[in-house]
């Protein structure tokens, strides 16, 4: 089987209307049983959700010293906000989690596949 990552994108700065707790305990209870599911198919390799990108630091090496930055490496509106590693037969079978994905959690889904090295 091959491993994607369904990645999920947040805007900077975008603002959502703040969820009551009901609401919030509505949307954990259908992201908890989304992953029970891919858990219980053996989808699910791991997930997890990052701090915001302004808490990133980027270590570089350049001419032989190492020098470190704060903020994230790449100047954009969306930033990596979560993923999900999985399993899946095929493209079209992590289409089908991401498409589960995207409606437990009203945000984009960006879909790749890992690179599978022989022998590694």
């Amino acid at each position: 089987m091959t491993q994607y990552m369904l990645s999920v994108h947040s805007s900077a700065g975008a603002s959502r209307a703040p969820m009551t707790e009901e609401e919030m305990q509505r949307s954990w209870g259908v992201i908890q049983a989304l992953e029970a599911d891919m858990k219980s198919s053996d989808t699910l390799v791991f997930s997890g959700r990052l701090h915001d990108a302004d808490t990133a630091t980027v270590v570089r090496a350049t001419d032989g010293a190492v020098v470190t930055t704060d903020g994230p490496f790449v100047e954009a509106k969306e930033h990596l906000g979560g993923f999900y590693i999985i399993r899946a037969q095929d493209l079209d079978g992590a289409l089908a989690w991401a498409s589960k994905v995207t409606q437990a959690i009203s945000a984009p889904i960006e879909v790749r596949p890992f690179v599978d090295f022989p022998g590694a």
